[in-house]
């Protein structure tokens, strides 16, 4: 409580049990130790008396006189920090941090240790370690010294960031598998900017201030996690942290970032939900004008696409483009995902358009046009092999989805089984197709549109996805009064946790099961209403003569 104060001359505590102790006369040892020790001012002495008449404690005056000091000396240092030449602010600070340090661990002090330690931009070596080797001084110092300890400490920094990863992935995934199922609010229902002032977004750029080692840390933690676990989210963030400094106008980063201008153009097209003719070329330019040697600038620009958020505006955008493309008679150009697989989508939009015309003449002019049922090997190829053309064409079935169009569903769906890096079954893709499936929920109680579902896309992976369970669960405990009673009992059975499942699956099981419990008729409701038809009576058979 007292360290430090001997050393800068002061009596403490400890000085004044020795003078008691060693002492003839104990109460003109205390009066002479608070006389030496007490506020030196003469006019002072004659006013103490009167706060002994109204019994407030010499203790209590002395705390609140350290208090106004303290306050005042703390306005003082900020103000220092503001005024004068920065050489000649800096030497006082440092001047003050010298006279001061002694008394860091002494707690009715420490607080001007810390501020003066805050206001300058490079507190001596020996005392950072010496704060970074005590724990409680590590945590109660501004976030502006922690950024000094931590340019020279990767795994300390690395220590204080993880935790924070891991929150935003949990974060990411908890609104995946959230059991609001929803076409109008989903994942990629808040903007950018909406996002960015997400907590951990906030703490990391707060954390990373001006300081371009520790941004460059960040990111190399994100590049490696990312590379690591393929887990999409660690891109969002990338995105997300470099677009929050951009808010804040940290040049220091933003202008030394190659990806800043890119970011900041694709930021635009995510916030519109579009990319127009005038960025698309803006962001192929920023593409062309990565030199040979610059791979790491690629690899981050690849993480910035990688953003499901970017993925989902470029998906959207081009499915945007194919539509109008139909309407045009124009065919997209150049590479074979152009000139081959894009003309198959178009395809599938003129087959629509076809049978939805058709469906619409009288019953006399109408042709024999079944809905098409068969889908081209190329198509199915093309999901299996191109990871662009499984994406585009994972949006173009959310799009049919979304418009209620169960024919156009129902015919890709098989397509589906088997994707590029089982794409069909991303925790991204499945959020958003429950989401839309939701819109046809008339149809779960047909059978055929049911076993097509469940049997033919969802069981054959439930075994070896956990993901898809829980997917699996979602919907139905949203939709499970829209199915048929025998089909849900199947779906029941069939989808029954194992030993092996984890916690989330047993949770999302056993909700679904209670709501079906509530859903059972009672048995008073089950018991067999008396037969109101009298029997017949028996007939001789008539004996052939």
């Amino acid at each position: 409580m007292y360290a430090g104060l001997q050393e800068l001359g002061v009596a403490n505590g400890e000085d004044l049990k020795e003078t008691l102790t060693n002492c003839t006369e104990p109460l003109k040892a205390i009066e002479q130790f608070q006389t030496e020790n007490g506020v030196l001012l003469p006019s002072l002495q004659s006013a103490l008396p009167f706060l002994d008449l109204h019994g407030t404690p010499r203790l209590e005056f002395h705390q609140s006189v350290f208090d106004e000091l303290r306050e005042k000396l703390l306005e003082r240092v900020s103000a220092i920090a503001l005024e004068g030449k920065v050489e000649e602010r800096y030497k006082k600070l440092e001047d003050l941090l010298e006279k001061s340090f002694s008394l860091v661990k002494m707690p009715s002090i420490q607080p001007v240790v810390m501020c003066v330690m805050k206001h300058l931009p490079k507190v001596p070596e020996k005392k950072l370690k010496l704060v970074m080797a005590d724990k409680d001084l590590y945590k109660a110092c501004a976030v502006e010294v922690k950024r000094q300890i931590w340019q020279d400490n990767q795994a300390l920094f690395g220590d204080e960031v993880s935790p924070l990863l891991k929150q935003y992935i949990l974060e990411k995934e908890n609104i995946l598998f959230s059991n609001d199922i929803s076409v109008l609010h989903n994942f990629f229902s808040p903007s950018p900017k909406t996002r960015r002032q997400g907590e951990v977004v906030q703490k990391l750029t707060q954390m990373i201030g001006k300081n371009v080692k520790l941004y460059d840390m960040v990111l190399q933690f994100l590049r490696t996690l990312f590379l690591r676990t393929r887990n999409v989210h660690y891109c969002t963030l990338r995105a997300e942290l470099l677009m929050s400094l951009h808010d804040l106008e940290i040049s220091e980063i933003c202008t030394v970032d190659p990806c800043h201008k890119f970011t900041w153009c694709l930021d635009a097209c995510i916030r519109e939900k579009f990319v127009d003719n005038k960025r698309a070329r803006e962001l192929q330019g920023f593409l062309d004008g990565v030199k040979k040697g610059q791979e790491q600038v690629l690899g981050d620009l690849s993480m910035i696409l990688c953003d499901p958020f970017a993925i989902n505006t470029l998906a959207l955008s081009t499915i945007r483009h194919l539509q109008d493309l139909v309407g045009q008679d124009t065919l997209p150009r150049e590479a074979e995902l152009i000139t081959k697989f894009l003309p198959m989508l178009m395809s599938f939009v003129v087959d629509d358009h076809t049978f939805n015309v058709d469906q619409k003449l009288p019953s006399e002019e109408k042709g024999p046009i079944p809905y098409p049922s068969t889908i081209p090997e190329a198509f199915t190829k093309f999901l299996q092999e191109n990871r662009i053309a499984c994406e585009i064409g994972l949006y173009y079935i959310l799009h049919i989805t979304k418009q209620r169009n169960k024919n156009a569903f129902l015919r890709l769906l098989p397509a589906l089984v088997e994707t590029f890096s089982d794409l069909a079954f991303s925790d991204i893709f499945l959020h958003l197709l429950t989401g839309n499936l939701t819109l046809l929920g008339d149809e779960f109680a047909l059978e055929e549109f049911c076993t097509s579902l469940f049997d033919g896309f969802f069981l054959t992976a439930c075994s070896r996805k956990e993901n898809v369970h829980r997917h699996v669960l979602r919907l139905l405990l949203h939709l499970h009064h829209k199915v048929a009673p025998a089909k849900l009992e199947s779906l029941q059975k069939a989808l029954e946790p194992t030993k092996q499942s984890g916690e989330a699956v047993k949770e999302l099981y056993n909700q679904l099961t209670e709501k079906l419990e509530l859903r059972k008729p009672s048995p008073a409701e089950v018991t067999e209403t008396p037969s109101m038809e009298l029997p017949l009576p028996t007939v001789p058979t008539p004996t052939s003569r």
